[in-house]
C-alpha cells in the first residue's frame, strides 16, 4: 500500500543509463516531454517563499544550527550530511523527503553515495534562507533515524 502512494505520488520518472562520454541527442518529442515535466507547475499555483529577516535567522535557525546544519559561507544556504545504516535507509529517508517536497513545491539540492546524503536547502526564488528552508530542516531532522 505504501509503495502505491509514492507511485501515485510520482508525475514523472526518467532513469537514464549512458555509458561514460556519452550523451544521446534528444529528439523533438523528448524535448517536448522534459520541458512538460519541468514546467507543469504554474507560476501562479506556486507560492513565494519570504527570505527570514535577521530576527528570524537568530530564533528559528538555532535549533537547526545546534542539530548540525551549518550555514554555508559563499551563500545563503544552510547544509548538513545525514549518514545511515545502508543504501535503503538512505533512499528511504530521501523518498520521505522527496514526498514533503512535492507537497511543499519546494525541493532540495542533494547528493547521495551509499549511505551518506549530503543536503543544501536554500529558497532559489528569494536567493536566500526562507521559511521553507526551515521547514523542510527541520522535518528532516525528525524524520532521520
Amino acid at each position: 500500500m505504501y509503495i502505491d502512494r509514492i507511485l501515485n505520488s510520482i508525475r514523472y520518472i526518467a532513469i537514464h543509463f549512458h555509458p561514460a562520454g556519452s550523451k544521446p541527442a534528444l529528439n523533438a518529442s523528448q524535448s517536448a516531454v522534459r520541458y512538460a515535466s519541468v514546467s507543469s507547475t504554474s507560476p501562479s499555483r506556486r507560492k513565494m517563499a519570504d527570505k527570514l529577516s535577521q530576527e528570524e535567522r537568530d530564533t528559528v535557525l538555532q535549533p537547526l544550527l545546534q542539530s548540525g546544519w551549518k550555514v554555508q559561507a559563499n551563500r545563503d544556504a544552510i547544509e548538513k550530511e545525514f549518514q545511515f545504516k545502508d543504501f535503503n535507509q538512505a533512499f528511504a529517508f530521501m523518498t520521505r523527503v522527496a514526498l514533503l517536497a512535492e507537497k511543499m513545491d519546494h525541493h532540495p539540492e542533494w547528493f547521495n553515495v551509499y549511505n551518506k546524503l549530503q543536503v543544501t536547502l536554500s529558497s532559489h526564488d528569494v536567493n536566500g534562507l526562507s521559511k521553507r528552508d526551515v521547514r523542510m530542516a527541520t522535518f528532516m531532522d525528525k524524520n532521520y533515524s
